[in-house]
């Protein structure tokens, strides 16, 4: 890619033209070039066009056939505990339980002045014999110093028993000094040792990391889903401070609190994201009609239906958004019929109005995809769960048995039932990976649930922008926000499950613009530049 001039980071937004390459926008299928002007997209058409722009713009950018498209958002991220995977300790890569106490005893020596060792993404389920690591090989790991290593999940966490130690004598109890993976409220508490022993500067260190490394894969927007039992205040009005004064991703912020007030002061949009009605499949904790295959019980239910529906109704007054963590059939099946009374309260339209969320919606049923439709709620989903759990030797198999976990993630029947989709990646759970979400949604490993990628980029550009009730962007056309990736990737394709629509869509009559290549083990799109509003915030070295 060569330019007449390169912007720094912290110019603000300029007049540019890019040229010469492929343009991924509906306003023209055989777009090649592009005009930018004020933070906005100004103009879509083709080369021959561009010449009358050329003269009169501060930037032209050859893009030497290089493919522009919006950039991605990332509906569900964890910034913090992103950054902190980053620069710490990632245990998600261990294959066995050997390998990961490996890696606990090589972090413990390269990290001598940490005062708590915080590691993340370890699962049992993948190694040989199944087990976590126990308390006693924690603490000879790290040489009696306090460790919390969250599972992949993160709705359960090994510790060592010097952070045990740390937690305050009231929140000591005699849950929290079982060994194994502690779960709900003990969960809670060793989290918040573990977080709480994290500096301002080590916070701020790892949200720079996590909102660096987004930029750098083409994400322009995150949904940051803080809440008290997910993070802090300050850490989330951290973040979205450090993401206002400075160029990079935008932050979308949602508050986990049944308390709208406390939300709108803290600069939500809602009082919604990881508002837990369940827990986790992988810790056990999701909740579910008939109990697990591998376990004798149904989970934990942490909301009823009469709570969900207050909380909408609340929100909906105040014009927030409500959302809720909701992954086990009944916990979907309690959020739906409590959003239902309380549009039987406040009425339909102000709560399909209201665009209120669902993260996650892994157990679906033909009745909840009809109540998500009725009652206007977006499926904020993470298709990377199903590329790492699903299938018939999966871990939503042993959970759940074959048959009930062929039914998870329906991707395609909620999109014909026309419900709003929203990817998203969960991070740290799986990691910041846009077309690698793609991917996996196109080729889910229940092939009926398997939607085209042209859907699924879709769900992860302007999904997330209608997300949060903004239909006018994520999409390349005059007037939408200059939000846009520079790719490096091969020859353009459409991809979809039916033959029949893919045919059609290659048709040049069906104005159907490319996308990249997808097929499972082909390489993915590079990013060579990321915009946001206008300022590019990041470009690959040698670009």
């Amino acid at each position: 890619m060569s330019e007449r001039t390169a912007p720094q980071h912290t110019d603000p937004p300029r007049t540019v033209l890019l040229r010469r390459g492929e343009v991924h926008s509906p306003a023209d299928p055989f777009a090649t070039a592009m005009v930018v002007e004020g933070g906005q997209v100004a103009w879509v058409g083709s080369e021959g066009a561009a010449d009358s722009f050329a003269d009169g713009v501060d930037e032209v950018i050859d893009l030497d056939g290089a493919l522009v498209t919006p950039a991605f958002t990332d509906a569900h991220v964890h910034t913090t505990a992103t950054g902190l995977a980053l620069t710490g300790l990632d245990l998600s890569g261990a294959p066995s339980l050997e390998a990961a106490l490996d890696r606990v005893r090589e972090f413990a020596v390269a990290r001598p002045a940490d005062r708590v060792l915080l590691g993340h993404g370890w699962d049992a389920a993948r190694w040989p014999g199944g087990r976590p690591p126990t308390r006693a090989e924690l603490d000879a790991a790290t040489g009696g110093r306090p460790l919390y290593l969250s599972r992949i999940d993160v709705h359960s966490a090994v510790v060592s028993t010097a952070l045990l130690d740390l937690l305050a004598r009231e929140d000591a109890g005699e849950l929290t000094r079982e060994d194994g993976p502690l779960t709900g409220d003990a969960h809670h508490a060793v989290r918040a040792a573990a977080l709480g022993a994290v500096t301002s500067a080590q916070r701020t260190e790892a949200q720079r990391a996590a909102l660096a490394h987004a930029a750098s894969l083409g994400i322009g927007t995150v949904h940051e889903c803080g809440g008290p039992e997910i993070s802090s205040e300050d850490d989330f009005t951290g973040l979205l401070r450090l993401a206002a004064e400075g160029p990079g991703p935008r932050v979308v912020g949602y508050w986990a609190e049944r308390n709208v007030a406390k939300a709108r002061e803290l600069g939500a949009v809602g009082a919604a994201g990881d508002l837990f009605a369940d827990g986790a499949l992988g810790s056990y904790t999701a909740c579910l009609h008939a109990p697990y295959a591998d376990a004798g019980h149904t989970g934990t239910a942490h909301l009823d239906a009469a709570a969900i529906a207050d909380h909408v109704v609340d929100c909906t007054g105040a014009g927030l958004q409500a959302g809720f963590h909701a992954i086990g059939d009944a916990a979907v099946a309690a959020v739906t019929g409590g959003v239902r009374a309380a549009a039987e309260k406040v009425g339909l339209d102000r709560v399909r109005a209201a665009r209120h969320r669902v993260e996650h919606a892994e157990m679906l049923t033909p009745s909840t995809i009809a109540a998500f439709a009725e009652l206007g709620l977006t499926a904020s989903v993470q298709p990377a769960f199903d590329a790492l759990w699903g299938g018939e030797d999966g871990m939503y198999a042993r959970r759940l048995g074959v048959e009930r976990a062929r039914t998870l993630n329906p991707f395609a029947a909620l999109l014909r039932a026309g419900v709003p989709l929203a990817f998203g990646s969960d991070s740290p759970v799986t990691p910041l990976d846009p077309w690698g979400t793609v991917r996996a949604a196109a080729f889910h490993r229940t092939p009926e649930h398997r939607v085209s990628v042209r859907a699924a980029f879709t769900a992860h550009t302007r999904g997330g922008w209608r997300a949060i009730g903004r239909d006018d962007a994520g999409v390349l056309v005059p007037g939408a926000p200059a939000d846009y990736a520079v790719w490096h990737t091969g020859a353009l394709v459409v991809q979809a499950p039916d033959d029949r629509v893919a045919r059609w869509s290659t048709d040049p009559r069906s104005g159907t613009p490319g996308l990249p290549d997808l097929t499972p083990g082909g390489d993915l799109p590079v990013c060579r530049r990321t915009v946001v509003g206008g300022r590019t915030v990041f470009v690959r070295p040698g670009e």
